[in-house]
């Protein structure tokens, strides 16, 4: 190994101490968005931007809340000039979800506990990980050294809502260029083998089934909100499942997923049949199917139990992802990150798809190679979030190798 690289990634292994510093105090400013009951991620911008040493330019992409326009969005661009064309970014979201029951957590979600080599705090694995590598890899290669591309750290805002107002804004404001080269570490696996060079087709839907509440001892007076719901999608699970059977095995997993997800309660009261139920539906369906064909099934399956049930179904579309093409596994960019990953895991990785969808989608629709690759994952979204303090580490040191590969 090159000795000016080996002494950067000793420097990064002596800075675990500032590492866990740093994400607890990030993991101490809650950044929720607004339709989360929120304010976003406003100060735990300015909180990390403190942090960004020794770069020739740190910009902020405002964009307006579409649920609260009184909330400004934050994306912070921090780059150090190389003599070359193009930058190497390391995309990390700073939203979070929310942490939901807090009797599920042995610990406060936004107070960061430190136990047996492990942060635990909501927002540390998903993304904090992505938050600190990034910031550490690129800490202790100065700008002077840059004879090739430049170094980029994209911090953006909403990746856990729609991604509207964060790094789909940044691009269509025209911040990143052909030359640019995207890694984003948002995805992983315990032994780092597997690197994400393409996503699902994403939708979610939302179904409001409307029904005529009464008393419980007569339901022949009313229609059962909750009851046609459940049935519903019961049989709209089995019939996405024999629509869509294709399986591709370049996925992890190889086959389209249909889970039902969110859902309201009912009444107040066991003995009310309720009028009214709604659930979502999180869709990711490999390539092959598009979107619409789900929705048409969904619309089908509907139509079938409102004339079963007398209930009324609405189907509303909260979002979808198309999914971009399928990254480059060939050329200077991608057999760099390959040998970056190895030299530091001593894993040899390989490229597959997954269920997205994260930031690197956006960058694959514009038509650019995006990468997704971290060390770990296993809690994000779950109670007792964490991440462990080794996968920060490494992830530095793989991204640092990156750096040195492609712009020292």
């Amino acid at each position: 190994m090159n000795m000016e690289l080996e002494q950067i990634l000793e420097k990064i292994e002596g800075s675990r101490d500032d590492m866990v510093r740093v994400m607890s105090e990030m993991i101490r400013i809650p950044a929720l968005a607004p339709v989360n009951g929120g304010v976003g991620e406003g100060r735990r911008a300015d909180m990390l931007t403190g942090y960004l040493e020794g770069y020739d330019s740190i910009i902020r992409v405002d964009a307006q809340d579409d649920h609260d326009p009184g909330v400004i969005r934050p994306n912070i661009l921090a780059r150090k000039n190389g003599k070359g064309k193009g930058t190497v970014w390391i995309v990390a979201h700073i939203d979070t979800v929310p942490a939901d029951d807090l009797q599920d957590w042995d610990t406060d979600p936004f107070e960061p506990v430190v136990r047996d080599g492990k942060i635990y705090g909501r927002g540390t694995e998903d993304n904090g990980q992505a938050v600190i590598s990034s910031m550490f890899a690129s800490k202790f290669i100065p700008k002077e050294m840059l004879s090739k591309m430049s170094i980029g750290i994209a911090y953006v805002a909403d990746e856990e809502t729609s991604s509207k107002m964060g790094i789909e804004h940044v691009i269509k404001n025209g911040y990143f260029s052909e030359d640019d080269v995207f890694i984003v570490p948002d995805w992983g696996t315990p032994e780092g083998d597997l690197v994400d060079v393409a996503e699902k087709n994403l939708i979610w839907l939302q179904f409001n089934v409307t029904g005529k509440s009464t008393h419980a001892s007569t339901p022949e007076k009313g229609v059962n909100a909750f009851k046609a719901g459940t049935e519903f999608l019961a049989d709209l699970m089995s019939e996405f499942k024999k629509e869509f059977p294709n399986e591709n095995k370049m996925f992890v997993p190889k086959v389209s997923t249909f889970e039902p997800t969110k859902c309201t309660g009912t009444v107040m009261n066991v003995n009310t049949i309720p009028g009214n139920f709604e659930f979502s539906m999180d869709i990711r369906m490999v390539p092959e199917y598009h979107q619409d064909e789900a929705l048409a099934v969904a619309k089908r399956i509907a139509e079938k139990h409102e004339a079963l049930t007398g209930a009324k179904i609405e189907i509303r579309e909260i979002q979808r992802h198309v999914s971009g093409k399928v990254s480059s596994t060939e050329g200077a960019v991608f057999n760099s990150l390959m040998e970056s990953i190895e030299s530091v895991t001593g894993k040899k990785p390989r490229p597959v798809g997954v269920g997205g969808a994260t930031c690197a989608n956006f960058f694959r629709k514009e038509g650019y190679d995006a990468y997704v690759w971290e060390y770990g994952g296993g809690t994000l979204h779950g109670p007792n979030e964490y991440v462990v303090i080794d996968n920060i580490v490494t992830d530095a040191k793989v991204f640092a190798s990156l750096f040195y590969k492609l712009c020292v």
